[in-house]
């Protein structure tokens, strides 16, 4: 990799680090771009630079537009992914340029960043598969305590149907708690 990526990716980092929010004593976001980056490499040991830029900074300074901030409507929580993802594109585009990428590379990690042509591009296929297995890595378990069956039952449908083959299998290899594993089995049913 450049001088180039190995700055963004430390000023990814620094921003993240920034979070006021803790998760196991750490800055919750970037714990979280650690762990999306690190299944993107499982998925695909060979990642470009690219693709590893845009896992980095996928969450960029999330806390900074929290959910509170719109309805809590159905409406409201996709209007607030809608406007994460360009707040996440601007935020990394932003970095990207001050360390000195082209023009061309930072608006092909927006693209993945806004998952443009997903399911299309292979690379955006990779990143939701990553997306997908961090939730049910080291999110799925907490709300699926305070949420109820039908609610998760549908959620995981949704992320299965946006899964690879390969993210599937790697899903299914993860270590789920007995109502976890029911709620899997139901979804899957």
């Amino acid at each position: 990799m450049t001088e180039a990526f190995d700055t963004a990716m430390e000023r990814f980092d620094a921003e993240n680090a920034r979070d006021p929010n803790q998760e196991n004593g750490r800055p919750r976001e970037l714990l979280y771009a650690e762990r999306l980056t690190a299944w993107v490499l499982k998925l695909a040991p060979d990642a470009s630079e690219i693709l590893q830029l845009a896992a980095r900074s996928q969450h960029i300074c999330r806390w900074e537009s929290p959910r509170e901030n719109y309805p809590m409507t159905r409406p409201g929580y996709l209007k607030w992914r809608a406007d994460l993802k360009k707040f996440h594109a601007r935020k990394a585009g932003e970095i990207l340029a001050e360390v000195g990428y082209d023009d061309d590379t930072i608006r092909r990690v927006q693209e993945l960043n806004l998952k443009k042509n997903f399911p299309a591009d292979p690379e955006c296929r990779v990143l939701e598969d990553a997306l997908c297995l961090v939730f049910l890595e080291f999110q799925f378990a907490a709300l699926a305590a305070k949420s109820d069956d039908e609610k998760m039952i549908n959620a995981l449908r949704k992320s299965w149907e946006k899964m690879t083959e390969a993210g599937r299998a790697e899903a299914l290899k993860l270590n789920y708690g007995p109502r976890e594993t029911s709620l899997i089995g139901r979804a899957l049913a």
